[in-house]
């Protein structure tokens, strides 16, 4: 379970650089759904529920804090009340200090969520009170209400749940891009993808069947098998117990067309040792370094190691492609809008769903990380904002929510804890 010790989390969200997004802040306007003055958002402070990184480090670095600020909505700006969040393993890397884009602590987790608008700031046209909204940030999205600008949120469809809404933006704009901007998929291809029943695999493999005869290599393990090939996977690969490179070449001596690489290290070597000439492998991870709760500097080192190192000439010999994708620096915002719609399109014609495999409540935070981190589920995991309600509690005694408004020596005294396991990590 989640606690609640204080941290100052408000001010490393607001000094968030807005490359695409606007800071998204942790300090809330007051819930009147039928206002749409910044004035009237300034009125009164909200309290609010935010699960926030006070430090490097296990799943007792998550701590879920209660904060209290005002706030005015600025010209441009929305405010949401959040329904649901979707968790990634950025989160988990961000938790040990490997996703270099998250904020240094302390500050709000979170990248995607869905939820109603209950505020808009001046010169907001195209959307309004009551609209149901997905949500894309840098981060800050973990909390009960968030501000944000009008164009990081876009119309839900009518019959897209919010847990769906949470699931669709990272996983599935990553997929997109990757299949058809990256590697250009086309008819009658074939393509590696690795965690097949993740939320960036089952994205893939929806992805590619509108495309008419591609062929899906997915690894997963053996109990997931039967649930990815009903969701469109041609071949599981159970990679526990079985060389999957072998597996590919019994089935396709030649290799594939494309190799989707989220591991890393001696992985991206086999990869590219897959790939029929003239084909694509697309780096988008490093799963591989994150092997425990904290930074583990051995499996650094072992995937560095083992890197794929490649010459110019090597690639002309071999007619094969490499390249790398991170949706966080993809700076073509109207990419990203546009993308967004094709999805919500494919989405109402029924062609892609995302798949929710878990929701937990924030409470529950620990739970679904570990979920995660031990690749248990098959789809999305969720988070959802909502308290728990008094009777779905554990008979585990959770440690109680502490409201921010505690002591200022309470505040510095965690402030130098977090320096001290930062500094022992390095």
């Amino acid at each position: 379970m989640m606690s609640g010790e204080e941290a100052p989390t408000l001010q490393p969200e607001q000094e968030k650089q807005p490359d695409e997004e606007p800071p998204p802040a942790a300090s809330e306007a007051p819930q009147q759904s039928g206002s749409s003055s910044p004035a009237a958002a300034e009125e009164q402070p909200l309290s609010i529920r935010a699960l926030v990184l006070t430090g490097y480090g296990g799943y007792d670095k998550v701590k879920l804090q209660v904060k209290t600020q005002k706030q005015q909505l600025a010209a441009g700006e929305v405010l949401v009340r959040v329904k649901a969040c979707g968790l990634n393993f950025a989160e988990l890397m961000g938790k040990q200090g490997l996703y270099e884009l998250l904020p240094p602590p302390p500050v709000t987790l979170g990248m995607e969520g869905s939820g109603v608008i209950e505020a808009v700031g001046e010169d907001v046209k195209d959307r309004k009170v009551g609209d149901r909204v997905i949500v894309l940030i840098r981060s800050g999205m973990y909390q009960e209400v968030v501000v944000v600008a009008a164009g990081n949120t876009f119309p839900m469809p009518e019959q897209m749940s919010f847990e769906e809404g949470a699931a669709l933006p990272v996983n599935y704009l990553t997929a997109y891009l990757m299949l058809f901007e990256s590697a250009n998929l086309k008819p009658g291809k074939s393509v590696l993808v690795h965690m097949a029943a993740g939320g960036v695999g089952v994205a893939v493999t929806q992805l590619c069947q509108t495309v008419p005869d591609v062929t899906v290599f997915g690894t997963a393990s053996a109990s997931k098998h039967e649930i990815i090939s009903q969701g469109g996977v041609t071949h599981p690969i159970d990679y526990r117990t079985k060389d999957y490179v072998e597996e590919v070449r019994k089935i396709s001596p030649k290799g594939v067309d494309i190799v989707l690489d989220p591991l890393g290290g001696s992985d991206t070597q086999k990869g590219f040792s897959l790939l029929k000439p003239l084909g694509m492998l697309i780096v988008f991870g490093a799963a591989n370094c994150v092997t425990g709760q904290k930074k583990n500097l051995l499996a650094m080192a072992k995937t560095w190691y083992n890197q794929l190192s490649l010459s110019k000439l090597k690639l002309m010999q071999t007619n094969k492609g490499v390249c790398g994708f991170h949706l966080g620096y993809i700076p073509d915002e109207q990419l990203i809008v546009r993308t967004m719609g094709k999805l919500l399109e494919l989405y109402s014609q029924g062609k892609i769903k995302p798949r929710i495999d878990s929701c937990y409540h924030f409470e529950e935070a620990t739970d679904a990380m570990k979920r995660m981190h031990e690749r248990q589920n098959i789809g999305k995991v969720i988070l959802l904002p909502e308290a728990k309600k008094e009777e779905e509690v554990p008979k585990s005694n959770p440690e109680p929510v502490e409201n921010v408004e505690k002591t200022e020596a309470a505040v510095d005294e965690k402030k130098e804890e977090t320096t001290e396991e930062v500094k022992a990590e390095e």
